[in-house]
């Protein structure tokens, strides 16, 4: 099986490139891959830019696996719980430039980002946990509320709202829209301007404000994993 990520260093700064074929879903070969090169990226470049295929950013959980059975499904949540948090907590700046739908694991995988990029289109973005009969995880609620504008944390959470790209940048799971052509581009700016920072304070700053709620996430993680398998 071919890699589901491609890692490419342009100047100083690494380059994240996602692309199953299909909808980029969280499975466990993109989790292994988005980790290692996470890996790469904090040793050998200044920050890190995670892009999508045309249309396609991030979806969410592997549907097959998480229909396979609760063992299958436990196991995949805190691979990809684990992924979120260092992305999270990453020690380098992280851009994530959405090149299209990213709903549920994947508005996730937005949250988690220094900076988020969105492409103009007809894309859905935000957390549908709910409308498919699923709470909303601790992790997901967390990074919701660090993130999201205060005034969208009920609809994009309790309502599992989605919205367009430029409703999800009032909401906060993007700071920019641009057109599609210009995502990357753009991402690659956010990602210099970044890296220019001084990386000891960005690092240290980062960690300041986000330690708390990754440790609180990391804390709730198995025994929130064992009530959603059991609901």
């Amino acid at each position: 099986m071919t890699t589901p990520l491609s890692y490419t260093l342009e100047g100083t700064t690494a380059v994240l490139r996602m692309d199953d074929g299909k909808a980029n879903a969280l499975s466990v070969p993109m989790i292994e891959a988005l980790d290692e090169a996470l890996s790469r990226a904090e040793k050998e470049a200044a920050a890190a830019v995670v892009v999508g295929r045309s249309d396609r950013f991030c979806a969410g959980f592997d549907l097959k696996v998480m229909m396979s059975g609760p063992d299958a499904a436990s196991a995949l949540l805190g691979r990809g719980a684990a992924l979120l948090m260092r992305l999270y907590g990453a020690k380098l700046p992280v851009v994530m430039a959405a090149t299209g739908h990213a709903l549920a694991g994947g508005a996730l995988v937005l949250l988690t980002g220094d900076a988020r990029i969105g492409a103009e289109g007809p894309y859905k973005i935000g957390l549908n946990e709910v409308s498919i009969g699923m709470p909303v995880p601790v992790l997901a609620m967390e990074l919701a509320r660090e993130r999201l504008a205060p005034g969208e944390l009920l609809h994009a959470t309790l309502e599992a709202r989605i919205y367009d790209p430029t409703g999800a940048m009032f909401a906060g799971y993007l700071d920019e829209v641009v057109p599609q052509e210009r995502v990357l581009p753009r991402a690659m700016e956010e990602a210099a301007r970044l890296s220019a920072l001084a990386r000891t304070a960005y690092v240290a700053t980062k960690t300041r404000l986000r330690q708390r709620t990754i440790a609180h996430i990391l804390a709730t993680l198995d025994d929130d994993v064992r009530s959603l398998m059991a609901g």
